[in-house]
């Protein structure tokens, strides 16, 4: 399909709270999708959520069997999420460095709920339902949060811990930066 233009940081259309799908199942929900992803492999993204791209719609997608921004992070199932609600499991947060593809070059510490269910439909209107913990769940939280309008810098609680990649993690590969 095609390779979208992902907005940074910056741009208002990612500060706005998305609205929920109201029809699935059609061809232009399928070609938004593919779009998705082609978007979401061809910069090595873990997820990518509609208001990326300049959709302002509850549709997140996320997944990889390896990912070399995140080389020590298990495989998480390529999914399509819509109009998602997350249910922390329990208060355990933890905090781990994260980056974004709207945030190119930098990265930061951000305190996530360690474990939690998420629930929404697949792009068939087919409910999901899964409950997940540590990486998994980490992506999740950080893909919906662009369906509130929230970028992971509004998340930090240390500034200390957020900087440019290149800087804070100079061994990292150039190309794994955001």
């Amino acid at each position: 399909m095609t390779v979208r233009t992902i907005l940074k940081m910056g741009d208002p259309r990612l500060l706005r709270v998305a609205e929920p799908v109201r029809e699935f199942n059609t061809p232009a929900m399928d070609a938004l999708i593919a779009d998705m992803f082609d978007t979401m492999h061809h910069a090595n993204g873990a997820g990518l959520a509609a208001p990326q791209i300049g959709v302002n719609l509850q549709l997140v997608i996320f997944g990889f069997k390896q990912n070399q921004r995140y080389p020590d992070a298990p495989a998480v199932p390529e999914t399509v999420l819509i109009n998602p609600v997350l249910t922390p499991l329990s208060d355990d947060t933890e905090e781990a460095f994260e980056g974004c593809l709207s945030v190119p070059g930098l990265r930061g510490s951000v305190p996530r709920f360690v474990r939690l269910c998420y629930e929404g439909v697949d792009q068939h209107g087919n409910p999901i339902r899964r409950e997940v913990a540590d990486f998994h769940a980490r992506v999740v939280q950080h893909e919906v949060d662009h369906l509130l309008g929230i970028l992971y810098p509004m998340r930090i609680t240390d500034f200390s811990k957020f900087g440019y990649t290149d800087v804070m993690f100079p061994d990292m590969d150039p190309n794994e930066d955001d």
